[in-house]
């Protein structure tokens, strides 16, 4: 590489600063301090089984919000790899250069525009349904806050070790009090009391194959509904509830359309469970019919019921999904009919 490791790991590093530095302040105070506790264990190499400090936890948190201070106004720095200088929201041009060298970059806008930067070490590359996917296995740089998965065009981008967070973070919360519910299902598949670590690395991969199911489905959604058309929506969005709810449509689309039906199909019964132990807020909201069919598949020993809403529902937000953009085309500033509109297109 004609630029060191190092480098661009600062680089990378100092854009996803100037990102926490303009966005830390939007989440609550609760989700703010969980995910500083994840970004401390990430930073520091805690293992998850590992108590965090409380102390020196506290101190680096005063040290971190003192730079966001001193970064809150910067400007995001170029990327510079060896065919040049690259505007740092230029990923697919970035990867050119860097996926020969085993990395993988990404960056794009998340909820109510919220940018997220990362830079990993490449742990797999496939090909599927027309679309790239890049698997990610080592972080070398994030943002605060780090979704798993992220669909950018025709790539997806996988990040195993925040995968792995995410279903540690499951456990904790399931252990607590144990309850016999889709959560404790899907654990329950898995060796978690005597081989944890074995446990977490089969249900990553299981987890992430169904992660990649719904970035499919989302693919496969900007396909039906106009990629650009939506996006554009999305944007227009001037309050977070209208958002909300349009994003909570098009997941559900995108599972109907790719991830239960797949499961269901090679009958991959933990990662059911798994979908319905974190089916909640606005997508569950809108369609109590599936975690009702749910419950009937479990009761009944087969998925034929769920199977049958999926189908169901493949239409149905196809349906309101189309609606929402023909409101937003007749009235950009709609957010109330938007907000409206999603609310009573329960299934």
């Amino acid at each position: 590489m004609t630029v060191s490791l190092p480098q661009l790991i600062e680089t990378v590093q100092t854009n996803c600063y100037i990102n926490d530095a303009r966005h830390a302040q939007d989440m609550t105070m609760c989700t703010y301090l969980l995910e500083m506790r994840q970004y401390y264990r990430w930073e520091h190499s805690v293992p998850f089984s590992r108590r965090l400090p409380k102390e020196d936890l506290g101190d680096w948190l005063t040290e971190r919000e003192a730079l966001w201070i001193t970064l809150e106004e910067s400007d995001y720095q170029p990327i510079v790899t060896s065919s040049g200088t690259h505007d740092p929201f230029a990923a697919e041009r970035i990867n050119r250069d860097l996926l020969p060298e085993g990395l993988v970059y990404s960056a794009g806008i998340g909820r109510f525009g919220r940018p997220h930067f990362f830079l990993g070490r490449l742990h797999k590359r496939e090909q599927r349904d027309g679309f790239n996917i890049y698997s990610a296995d080592c972080e070398y740089a994030r943002d605060l806050v780090a979704p798993p998965t992220a669909l950018l065009q025709r790539d997806i981008f996988i990040r195993r070790e925040i995968v792995q967070d995410f279903l540690w973070g499951k456990l904790e919360e399931w252990n607590w009090k144990r309850q016999d519910n889709a959560l404790g299902r899907a654990l329950q598949c898995y060796d978690f009391d005597q081989h944890p670590d074995t446990a977490l690395e089969k249900m990553t991969d299981a987890e992430t194959e169904a992660m990649i199911l719904h970035e499919l489905g989302e693919g496969h959604a900007g396909e039906l509904l106009g990629e650009s058309r939506w996006q554009e929506m999305l944007a227009g969005c001037t309050k977070h509830k209208p958002e909300i709810i349009a994003r909570a449509v098009r997941d559900n689309l995108a599972d109907c359309v790719m991830t239960l039906p797949n499961l269901i199909a090679r009958g991959e019964a933990s990662s059911i469970h798994f979908y319905f132990g974190n089916f909640s807020g606005m997508r569950a909201k809108l369609f109590p019919a599936a975690y009702n069919a749910y419950h009937a598949s479990v009761e009944h020993g087969h998925w034929v019921e769920l199977k049958n809403i999926a189908e169901r529902g493949r239409d149905h937000w196809l349906m309101v999904a189309e609606k929402l953009l023909a409101v937003d085309r007749a009235n950009p500033d709609a957010d109330a009919l938007l907000a409206a509109m999603g609310e009573d297109a329960v299934l």
